[in-house]
């Protein structure tokens, strides 16, 4: 995540899964969630740590196809999800912008959980806290 962020991997794209009371899923360069890429070319092991928790709302964590099946999409809890505890990375918080992700979430979307329009990544920061 942090080395697609910094080389712009992630620049312009679209929000292409919102569900109200649970996430917002990014990551995908073609915008319908069947897409994207790791650093290394290929999918990539799960990384659990007893101490990270989908115990609050805005937990950045990769999106996955199952087991061992990251590459480079993630999404932003909303609401706490402890139901995915154990089964989805955790690697970051949002710290700045949360009433962003609360309006991302606000959007309607179609029946397929795609915003109506088109909710686009500018740009990641990453900052240590």
């Amino acid at each position: 995540f942090s080395t697609h962020s910094r080389n712009g991997y992630y620049n312009g794209h679209v929000f292409h899964r919102v569900i109200k009371g649970f996430m917002l899923q990014t990551g995908d360069p073609g915008g319908d969630g069947r897409g994207g890429e790791s650093i290394w070319g290929e999918d990539f092991e799960d990384e659990f740590s007893k101490g990270l928790k989908f115990d609050r709302p805005f937990i950045v964590a990769m999106a996955n196809a199952g087991p061992n099946t990251n590459g480079s999409q993630f999404f932003i809890t909303t609401v706490p999800t402890p139901h995915l505890d154990n089964k989805h990375t955790i690697f970051g918080r949002v710290t700045k912008g949360m009433d962003v992700v609360q309006a991302v979430e606000k959007v309607q979307t179609d029946r397929f959980d795609k915003p109506r329009k088109d909710i686009k990544i500018l740009n990641i920061e990453i900052s240590a806290t």
